[in-house]
């Protein structure tokens, strides 16, 4: 064990759960720079938050756990960058929706690729009852948990 490093015993659930997490988003950050996609964790954590039909500003602002401000300044980012529009919003003539550009989701699709090669090497970490197993319990677990569910 490397110096600094709680046994794994030692850690609670959530933790575990969150280097797994982190490892999995770290290789999905690294795949889409390596594409030549200049993104940062934070504009891809709020761009993983927008519907497919779009979302208004204060949905992905709670969303993303960050004030509107903030969430309104990575999105004007991810506007600059080309993987975002502001479209009018159907239900409301006042209101704006961020949608996802072509472009945008070129980057969506090579995430999502990366994650289902990282989940598949997980898989044969697992094994298949094990994979099953975890996605019970997390499932399970997301009844609790999960406020946009």
């Amino acid at each position: 064990m490397a110096a600094g490093q709680e046994p794994a015993e030692d850690l609670g659930l959530a933790v575990l759960m969150f280097i797994s997490y982190r490892a999995m988003e770290t290789q999905i950050l690294d795949a889409v720079r390596e594409a030549g996609f200049p993104i940062t964790v934070a504009q891809a954590r709020v761009a993983a938050r927008i519907n497919e039909d779009g979302s208004r500003l204060t949905e992905l602002a709670e969303a993303a756990q960050m004030t509107k401000q903030n969430a309104g300044f990575i999105v004007g980012q991810l506007l600059d960058q080309g993987y975002v529009e502001r479209v009018p919003d159907p239900r409301d003539a006042r209101a704006k929706l961020i949608r996802i550009t072509a472009l945008g989701d070129r980057v969506r699709r090579l995430a999502r690729d990366t994650e289902l090669r990282v989940e598949a090497e997980w898989l044969e970490v697992l094994g298949e009852s094990g994979a099953a197993n975890l996605r019970t319990a997390l499932e399970t677990l997301r009844t609790v948990t999960d406020p946009y569910r």
